[in-house]
């Protein structure tokens, strides 16, 4: 009876604690008015107790210090891994490479919402679909996983390849959208879309936040209910069950998502190493040499001892090891989750395939770069206004015409999606009398800018025709040729020396075709942004909000 007596007093102090800490909560500690109260301006402040729920097939990757570019060994010659002590914020990453079935998802989605059939969006649909092609060589029988690799079910869970860096970034967009889509209607804000026939299912974070007129054809009863309530007025006619009640969702209510986007280099390479899992001195000044624990590839349990811990070409001809002994189980990327996780809980990050990171390219990382959440690539942008004020929308300006731009390799890519925010790239005059950054694009800040040339006393656009600090191929022009009407497509690749420009994208870790030497994970590549493969494949990560670490009282905090 007396641990009865206990158990229910302890319930009724919890419950009064909660009580007396929501309600301090809702009023502003240094003006006393109320938050998220009708009658007291309905001032808006999130429950800050509520936190940020990890993403859907996502991990916590705390951060921390490490030292980033050391590798064990650099057979290539390639100086391009120049040790830096850099720090990187703590990011949610998914568990494993997105895989064929996730990916064919978002293909599915964009032929319903843009229809091919239609001619305006012909290219939209043709913009998002994996390279099959990739698969094929020349002097190999190949053609089955071109035919089958990205659709058959026997692939579903292999991660996705044949995307570009391009790509890639438009699904961690996609995903965005389709994840705040389905949260807003598992939280009956908006009617579930998908069972409606007289709405269109596009749906934009970006526009629903700015102008939710703009999405599902206009139609305004989708929206179920906002936050809060609304006070009528004396006289004024109760609203219908299904009309819009309540002020419309903002960024500061906590229900989005925050964005889906590619890793930058440096979370990349710490994710892998996950230090975390071992303390030892010299794995903190980055002496790790794969993604897991150990100097060797193959397992030491007694139960898989000598089974490779990772998917990649072991020798000339030797993509799996001999049948019937121990080997890495594919000879092509393997199913994900099919090898052990690191310390952070993620797979395949040595191995199986590589994978697209955020960072521009350069063989160098500069010393001077940024020690705190290291990135080259920024474009700072702003969205598009018109003469009146208002924001522009891609698709009214052009009508029904959708602006498109070609890419080197002659594919057609839609440069918005009808109905997005147009961004624009800011101007000197966004950027006037700022000490932190002074331009919109800064690839190539600090390497290949003014500065880093010979005609440094020029004006930008004098050493443009000039020089430039690496001479690469200049994008490519289409002509028609006169004789046969053909179009071609033309550049000055052949005086060039080189392919590292401003369009080159890291990709890191090994793949299924690499030999060991690229399992280490500060081993670094490139690719042209526009270009696909057979062993470059990505996953997302999505930034954390709040304190470094999840789950742990900030002592540090005295109003906690």
């Amino acid at each position: 009876m007396k641990n009865i007596f206990k158990i229910t007093f302890f319930v009724l102090a919890s419950l009064l604690f909660v009580n007396c800490k929501s309600s301090s909560s809702n009023k502003s500690r240094l003006t006393g008015l109320s938050f998220n109260d009708p009658k007291n301006g309905n001032y808006i402040r999130a429950n800050s107790l509520a936190g940020q729920e990890t993403p859907l097939g996502m991990v916590l990757v705390e951060g921390g210090s490490f030292i980033m570019g050391q590798v064990q060994d650099d057979v290539m010659f390639d100086w391009n891994t120049t040790p830096n002590k850099i720090h990187v914020r703590s990011f949610y990453m998914d568990e494993a490479e997105v895989t064929n079935s996730e990916y064919f998802l978002y293909v599915q989605y964009m032929k319903d919402v843009f229809p091919p059939s239609e001619e305006k969006y012909k290219n939209i649909y043709s913009s998002v679909l994996p390279d099959t092609l990739v698969w094929r060589k020349s002097l190999g029988n190949t053609d089955i996983l071109s035919e089958n690799y990205l659709r058959h079910p026997a692939y579903a869970d292999y991660p996705v390849v044949g995307v570009s860096w391009l790509q890639a970034n438009e699904y961690c967009k996609w995903r965005t959208n389709i994840v705040n889509l389905k949260t807003l209607i598992d939280k009956g804000n908006l009617k579930n879309i998908f069972d409606l026939d007289t709405v269109s299912n596009f749906f934009d974070t970006d526009v629903f936040l700015a102008n939710d007129s703009k999405l599902f054809d206009g139609d305004t009863t989708v929206y179920k209910r906002g936050v809060g309530r609304t006070i009528r007025k004396r006289g004024q006619a109760r609203p219908s069950r299904d009309a819009f009640q309540g002020r419309k969702i903002s960024k500061a209510d906590g229900i989005l998502t925050q964005r889906f986007r590619l890793p930058t280099e440096a979370e990349w390479e710490f994710a892998a190493k996950a230090n975390v899992e071992n303390r030892e001195y010299n794995n903190i000044r980055g002496r790790k040499k794969y993604a897991w624990n150990g100097k060797y590839t193959r397992d030491k349990s007694k139960r898989n001892k000598g089974d490779q811990l990772a998917n990649f070409k072991q020798g000339k001809g030797d993509y799996s090891g001999p049948s019937g002994w121990s080997s890495d189980g594919s000879d092509i990327p393997n199913q994900i989750k099919s090898y052990p996780p690191n310390g952070f809980g993620l797979y395949d990050m040595s191995g199986n395939v590589a994978e697209w990171v955020a960072d521009v390219y350069r063989p160098i990382i500069d010393n001077e770069a940024n020690d705190f959440n290291y990135f080259r690539g920024n474009l700072f942008t702003k969205k598009q206004i018109d003469e009146e004020g208002n924001l522009v929308f891609a698709g009214e300006q052009e009508g029904a015409q959708i602006a498109h731009d070609t890419l080197p390799n002659g594919k057609i890519v839609p440069k918005y999606l009808p109905g997005t925010i147009k961004y624009i790239p800011i101007t000197k005059n966004d950027a006037a009398m700022r000490r932190n950054f002074s331009k919109a694009d800064n690839a190539n800040i600090g390497d290949g800018d003014a500065n880093s040339t010979r005609f440094y006393k020029y004006d930008e656009d004098v050493i443009a025709s000039k020089a430039s600090m690496y001479n690469s191929p200049k994008a490519s022009t289409r002509v028609i040729d006169t004789k046969t009407g053909k179009i071609l497509l033309v550049n000055d690749a052949k005086k060039r020396s080189t392919l590292i420009n401003d369009k080159s994208r890291v990709y890191k870790g090994g793949s299924w075709s690499d030999r060991e030497y690229w399992l280490d994970p500060a081993q670094r590549r490139y690719f042209p942004e526009y270009m696909a493969s057979n062993y470059i494949g990505f996953r997302c990560v999505v930034d954390k909000l709040g304190s470094l670490s999840s789950g742990k009282r900030n002592t540090r905090n005295p109003s906690r």
